[in-house]
């Protein structure tokens, strides 16, 4: 019997390649013949690098690159099994974790960080990348990217501006004399679920500011400065953001790959399937196994366990959800997509337990689930 096993992570408890190799160890001391395939999954947000590298048995390569208030810190980007193709998240150099709660500051804040990541893997002769979108702390249009990698951007006396989305209001040119020319022979794949435009109401500003530290006036403020920066960038550029499908993404990182590195945007689940060839995998799969922390009704609007099912349905094959928790008002509508739907917690088991020994309870639910199955 082939297994493939494609959880998510169990946020505060497992990795995604851990919760695999738990409910790997589950289903052979079920089934101890059965052949399991692990590839941990994610949706294209935070953990998509970890998931995408330790799937393919890639490496990962560790740099002192600023965070989003411009401090020293190190971040990791991920290199593919293929050897190829880098991995890099935002959230890693720019993102809300990098901050504590009185830190936020999206006027200051800059995704400059994750310019130099790319900077340094492009130094090191990658030109395939995968970036990840989710959990940014910046709202600078990703003008800090630019400004990494060589593209002046100047107010009217000709002086660059500084770092971070308030910078913005003065913005008058952009100067892309020395814009790294290797970007053009890159290939960038953006993973992101954010459909939001650059600007106005539904925009970056006025729908992920707040969550990044931005008051009411603020918000206001930072929707202007990136209005102005996109009517810039139509100007020189001719590439109008302000309207553009997931240009909103990354506090407007987004639109900045969109417009300057040729980046084609995906459903993140979509890139993450086709860089660990899931459906490849799955060919001559007898069943797939998916999970998360706690399943839900959002789960429905394209998670890592959602994008699994779909993508295994077409094949034709059954798929189990095991996950910590799952919310009951939610099960009944999981069922079209998932044979089987379990929770850790549904045995009585506590929330603490659950977490403290995440790996002993995941591998023992998904052995009885096995034990049962057929």
């Amino acid at each position: 019997m082939k297994v493939i096993l494609a959880p998510d992570s169990f946020k505060g408890s497992l990795t995604a390649i851990e919760a695999a190799r738990a409910m790997a160890r589950g289903v052979q001391e079920a089934i101890p013949t059965s052949h399991t395939i692990l590839l941990p999954a994610a949706d294209g947000g935070e953990g998509t690098m970890r998931s995408l590298v330790d799937a393919t048995n890639g490496t990962y390569t560790s740099v002192t690159v600023e965070d989003p208030l411009g401090r020293p810190i190190v971040a990791t980007y991920g290199i593919l099994g293929d050897k190829e193709t880098c991995v890099i998240e935002i959230a890693e150099a720019s993102g809300l974790t990098r901050l504590v709660d009185d830190e936020k500051d999206p006027l200051r804040a800059s995704s400059y960080g994750t310019g130099e990541l790319i900077a340094h893997a492009i130094e090191s002769g990658y030109r395939k990348f995968i970036i990840g979108l989710g959990g940014s702390a910046t709202n600078d249009g990703g003008s800090g990217i630019l400004q990494a990698l060589g593209m002046r951007l100047l107010d009217e006396q000709g002086r660059d501006l500084s770092k971070g989305g308030g910078a913005l209001k003065d913005l008058y040119s952009i100067d892309d004399t020395d814009w790294d020319g290797r970007i053009r022979d890159s290939a960038f794949l953006i993973a992101s679920d954010v459909k939001n435009p650059f600007v106005g109401q539904n925009g970056a500003s006025y729908v992920f500011g707040p969550q990044k530290g931005a008051t009411s006036s603020v918000v206001e403020e930072l929707d202007r400065n990136l209005s102005l920066f996109a009517d810039v960038i139509k100007s020189e550029r001719g590439i109008a953001l302000h309207c553009k499908e997931g240009a909103g993404a990354a506090g407007g990182a987004g639109g900045v790959f969109q417009a300057f590195f040729n980046g084609e945007m995906k459903q993140g689940i979509d890139v993450v399937l086709d860089a660990i060839a899931f459906h490849e995998a799955v060919e001559d799969a007898d069943l797939v196994i998916t999970g998360e922390g706690k399943t839900d009704r959002q789960t429905l609007s394209g998670k890592t366990p959602f994008g699994i099912a779909k993508a295994a349905q077409r094949k034709g094959k059954p798929v189990i959800l095991i996950s910590g928790a799952v919310d009951e008002e939610s099960r009944e509508t999981l069922y079209p997509f998932f044979k089987e739907v379990h929770g850790i917690m549904d045995d009585g088991i506590s929330v603490e337990e659950a977490v403290a020994n995440a790996f002993y309870y995941l591998k023992e639910k998904t052995r009885k689930v096995m034990e049962s199955y057929s």
